[in-house]
C-alpha cells in the first residue's frame, strides 16, 4: 500500500538534497577589491546618491593673516613680553642658547648652578620674544629663535667666563650669540670677549703701556747727550793713559 502511494504521489517521497561546496582559489582583498564589471559599475554610478553641498564658511575664503587679526590678543602675553623687555634693558650680558634634547632634571641642575653665580636662565616662546623686541634695538636677535632655545641674563658682563665654564659641561646647550653692553656679538666674539681681562687688569695694562711710551721718549731724547758723554769719557781716559806712559818712559831714561 505504501509503495503504491509513493508511486502515485512521487512528491511525498523524501530525498536528501545534493550539496556541492565551492572554494575560491584566492583570498578576497578587502582593502583593494577587484574592479566590478563594466555594466555593474555603470549601474552603481547611476544609483549613487547625491547630497546637497553644505554652505561654505566665510573663514575658508580668508587668509591666515586676516583670521589672525580677528583673534583677541592675550593680555598675559603682553605681561610676559614686558618682562622680557625689562630683562633685556637691565642686563649687561644676554646669552642665547639652542637647546637639544635635554631632560627637565638636567635643565633644573643647570638653572641652579647659574643662579648661584647671579646668572638667570629663562625660556620664552617665539611669539612672546617677537612681541617683546619688535620696534626695539634688540630686533636683530629674532633669527636666533626659530627652534627650541633658552636665554641667560646677567647684570654683570664679566660673568661671561663663568657662564661658558658652566655650559661647557652641558653639551645639549649650544651657544648661538649674545648681547654685551647693548652690542650684539656672535659666538666667536663672545669667546674672544671671555678671554679679555677685567676692567682693573685692562687699566693696569694701559698704565704700563703709557709709562713704557714715556720712558722710551725720555730715553730717545737723552740718547745724543749720553753718547757724547761716553765718547768724551773714553777720550779723557785715553789721554790720561798716554800721559802716564810718557812720564814712566822719561823716569826710566
Amino acid at each position: 500500500m505504501a509503495n503504491m502511494m509513493q508511486r502515485s504521489l512521487p512528491l511525498t517521497t523524501t530525498r536528501t538534497p545534493v550539496l556541492q561546496f565551492l572554494r575560491f582559489r584566492g583570498k578576497i582583498n578587502i582593502q583593494r577589491p577587484k574592479e566590478p564589471h563594466y555594466e555593474r559599475a555603470r549601474v552603481v554610478a547611476v544609483t549613487q546618491p547625491k547630497y546637497p553641498e553644505l554652505p561654505k564658511a566665510r573663514s575658508c575664503f580668508q587668509t591666515r593673516a586676516e583670521r589672525t587679526k580677528e583673534q583677541l590678543e592675550n593680555p598675559y602675553n603682553e605681561i610676559i613680553a614686558r618682562e622680557v623687555r625689562n630683562w633685556l634693558n637691565h642686563s649687561q650680558l644676554v646669552a642665547i642658547f639652542h637647546l637639544n634634547s635635554i631632560t627637565a632634571d638636567e635643565i633644573f641642575r643647570v638653572r641652579v648652578q647659574l643662579h648661584k653665580q647671579n646668572l638667570h636662565l629663562k625660556s620664552y616662546g617665539r611669539k612672546i620674544i617677537d612681541q617683546a623686541v619688535t620696534g626695539t634695538p634688540y630686533e636683530a636677535i629674532m633669527p636666533l629663535f626659530h627652534s627650541n632655545h633658552c636665554i641667560v641674563f646677567s647684570p654683570n658682563q664679566q660673568q661671561i667666563g663663568t657662564l661658558l665654564k658652566i655650559t661647557r659641561r652641558v653639551p645639549q646647550m649650544v651657544l648661538l650669540g649674545g648681547i654685551v653692553e647693548k652690542t650684539l656679538l656672535s659666538r666667536n666674539e663672545l669667546m674672544a670677549y671671555a678671554q679679555m681681562p677685567n676692567l682693573q687688569g685692562a687699566q693696569a695694562q694701559l698704565v704700563q703701556t703709557l709709562n713704557l711710551a714715556a720712558g722710551q721718549l725720555v730715553q730717545h731724547l737723552q740718547t745724543h747727550q749720553v753718547n757724547l758723554v761716553q765718547v768724551l769719557d773714553v777720550h779723557a781716559k785715553g789721554n790720561g793713559d798716554t800721559n802716564t806712559n810718557t812720564t814712566e818712559t822719561a823716569d826710566e831714561s
